[in-house]
């Protein structure tokens, strides 16, 4: 299983990018799956959330400015980032917990990463 990240840049404050999140490979089942980004100096944190039903959450910080989504039949996941702001510089990561095969475990698989740089 691999998730492929992509749809970072430079971006001037107030700009829209749109990350994807691809998963390929033996798949059986996507669960939740998510965006975390991480700053330099700074821990990784969450960004949101969304189940494999559709229920999302955000941290607090880009309510209202980013939305998360998924297409299930495509195993592909987005972050529409709207509004941005220098402090969303980071690089962000995508991850899913992933069912390979029917009956087998659900693991937690990691994007590579993409950066994300919003200039003022």
């Amino acid at each position: 299983v691999q998730l492929q990240a992509s749809g970072g840049g430079l971006v001037q404050a107030g700009g829209s990018l749109r990350l994807s999140c691809a998963a390929s490979g033996k798949i059986f089942n996507i669960n939740m799956m998510g965006w975390y980004r991480q700053a330099p100096g700074s821990q990784r944190e969450v960004v949101s959330i969304i189940s494999s039903s559709g229920i999302t959450t955000y941290t607090d910080s880009v309510k209202g400015r980013f939305t998360i989504s998924r297409d299930n039949a495509e195993n592909t996941m987005y972050l529409q980032m709207n509004s941005l702001k220098p402090e969303d510089t980071a690089v962000y990561y995508c991850s899913a917990n992933i069912q390979p095969w029917q009956g087998a475990a659900s693991y937690d698989y990691w994007g590579q990463g993409t950066q994300v740089t919003v200039s003022s």
